[in-house]
C-alpha cells in the first residue's frame, strides 16, 4: 500500500503503547542491543539527548574533538555542559581519537608505525607517520578530556574513525589499555549515506528488519554531507520499533565481549 511506509512511525508509537512494561525494562534484557553515537557537527545533539531521555535509553558515546556548526569542536567548553548532563543521565563514554585520526595504512619496519590522517584539529587533512605511542596518546587525549568535562571516567574502549584498523593498530591500542569497538553489519544505521539514494524511511525499515539481539548499532551526532538529517526522522521511531519487537537497550559496559576487559582496566 502506498501509505504503509509513510505511516511507519505512527504505527510503531502505537505498538510501543501496547508493549508490556516488563519487556522494555533495561534491567531485564533478554534481547539487548547496544546503541552508540560517534561525534559529528553536533547539530542534532540536543535532539538526540531529548529522545534518549524521553525513551529512557542509555547509550555509549564515542567522542573526538570534531568541528561543529558553531565553529568550535565537540569537546570544547561550549559543549562541556551537554556532555556533563549526559553523564548525569547514566550514559557511557569512550574515545574516538581526539583528532578523529584515520588509519590509512601500516608502515613496514621493526616497530609498529602507522600512516594517520586527522580530519579534525590544526592538522586536518594532512598525513603523518605515528608510532604506537603517538596513536595511543591521541586515544587517551579524548578519553582524558571526556573525564575532565563530565567527571566520569570513560570506558577503556575506543572506536577508530570509519572503523578503519589493522591487526597491528589494534594490538598497539590494546597494549596501552584500549579495546576497539566496531559495529554489527545490521547496526550500521546509514546516517552517513546520501539521502538522495538512502531515504530516512528506507534506513528505518532496513534497521527494523535486520537488527538482531546483541548487535552494536552506530549513528552520529551530525553528518555534514547528508542533506536530509537522519536523527530527527529515524531515531525515535527506531527505538520505539525495536522496543515493540522486544529489544532493550544497554551500554557497552554491559556487553559480554567487553565486560571483563572493562572490569580489569578501569
Amino acid at each position: 500500500m502506498p501509505n504503509a511506509r509513510a505511516s511507519a512511525a505512527s504505527f510503531l508509537l502505537l505498538a510501543l503503547a501496547a508493549a508490556p512494561i516488563g519487556a522494555l525494562a533495561q534491567g531485564n534484557c533478554a534481547k539487548p542491543v547496544y546503541l552508540s553515537f560517534d561525534t559529528g557537527h553536533m547539530g542534532v545533539a540536543p535532539l538526540v539527548a531529548d529522545v534518549l531521555k524521553r525513551q529512557d535509553v542509555r547509550v555509549t558515546f564515542f567522542a573526538a574533538a570534531e568541528r561543529t556548526q558553531t565553529g568550535g569542536d565537540s569537546l570544547d567548553s561550549e559543549w562541556a555542559p551537554w556532555w556533563k548532563a549526559r553523564a548525569a543521565e547514566g550514559h557511557e563514554f569512550a574515545s574516538h581519537t581526539y583528532d578523529h585520526a584515520y588509519w590509512r595504512g601500516d608502515v613496514k619496519g621493526t616497530a609498529p608505525h602507522f600512516r594517520i590522517q586527522p580530519s579534525s584539529g590544526a592538522f586536518a587533512g594532512r598525513q603523518f607517520t605515528w608510532d604506537a605511542q603517538q596513536y595511543c596518546a591521541n586515544i587517551a587525549k579524548a578519553s582524558d578530556r571526556l573525564q575532565h568535562i563530565t567527571g566520569k571516567k570513560p570506558l577503556p574502549l575506543f572506536r577508530a574513525p570509519g572503523g578503519k584498523t589493522s591487526p597491528s593498530l589494534l594490538a598497539a591500542a590494546k597494549a596501552c589499555g584500549y579495546e576497539h569497538v566496531g559495529w554489527a553489519p545490521a547496526g550500521f544505521l546509514g546516517d552517513e549515506l546520501p539521502s538522495e539514494k538512502f531515504s530516512n524511511q528506507k534506513l528505518l525499515q532496513q534497521a527494523l528488519d535486520r537488527i538482531q539481539p546483541g548487535d552494536i548499532l552506530v549513528a552520529h551526532l551530525g553528518i555534514w554531507s547528508r542533506k536530509d538529517p537522519w536523527a530527527p526522522t529515524v531515531l525515535e521511531p527506531l527505538i520505539v520499533g525495536l522496543k515493540a519487537k522486544g529489544f532493550c537497550f544497554q551500554t557497552l559496559r554491559q556487553h559480554p565481549a567487553y565486560r571483563s576487559w572493562i572490569a580489569s582496566h578501569s
